[in-house]
């Protein structure tokens, strides 16, 4: 156990000291838009108790071990949050929350993604997290432009045709996944 443990501790120590300044920096990013994600998710009464800490090593975990399902756990954490404060703390549904929470979330999966395939010693040009970042960012500002008008149209759709908007939405979000799956299958 003695030599399990002493054998980590060198390991851990040989990473940060092989670490160069790109992946930490994308590793800081996911920790910040976690962070920032569940701040702006959960309830301030709970954010203020002690279970933040706990929320926070959530969010920050996909950070320190970018592979694996850690990314998935504290996007479910968050979006758990958020269903908690709207339905339990009957906190209104604001536009700016629901865009900050969609964009952090966004962001730290990408980032996320980003530092899965990237060596936590790889030597990289910034063009390329730039060009990453850009793409994520253009992502970002379509989903909100698109968010805004889908909120405008929500209200003058009231009624049977809302439902009906939202049942075609649904089944082309279907098709979509299914056509996906299909084209990744071929290759």
């Amino acid at each position: 156990m003695i030599d399990r443990l002493t054998s980590r501790l060198a390991r851990m120590r040989r990473v940060v000291d092989r670490a160069t300044l790109t992946p930490f920096l994308l590793r800081c990013g996911i920790a910040v838009c976690g962070a920032i994600a569940m701040l702006v998710a959960w309830p301030a009464a709970l954010m203020a108790s002690r279970y933040a800490a706990l929320l926070l090593i959530v969010a920050v975990y996909p950070a320190v071990v970018p592979r694996g399902r850690g990314a998935t756990l504290s996007a479910l954490v968050v979006v758990a949050g958020w269903i908690v404060d709207t339905t339990g703390y009957g906190a209104e549904v604001a536009l700016w929350r629901v865009l900050s929470v969609a964009t952090l979330l966004y962001l730290g999966h990408s980032l996320t993604a980003l530092a899965a395939v990237l060596p936590y010693d790889a030597v990289v040009n910034l063009d390329v997290v730039g060009s990453w970042g850009v793409r994520a960012l253009v992502v970002v500002l379509i989903s909100a432009v698109l968010t805004v008008i889908a909120l405008g149209l929500a209200s003058a759709l009231a009624g049977g045709a809302f439902l009906v908007a939202t049942m075609v939405g649904l089944c082309g979000a279907v098709g979509a996944t299914l056509l996906l799956t299909r084209l990744l299958r071929r290759a």
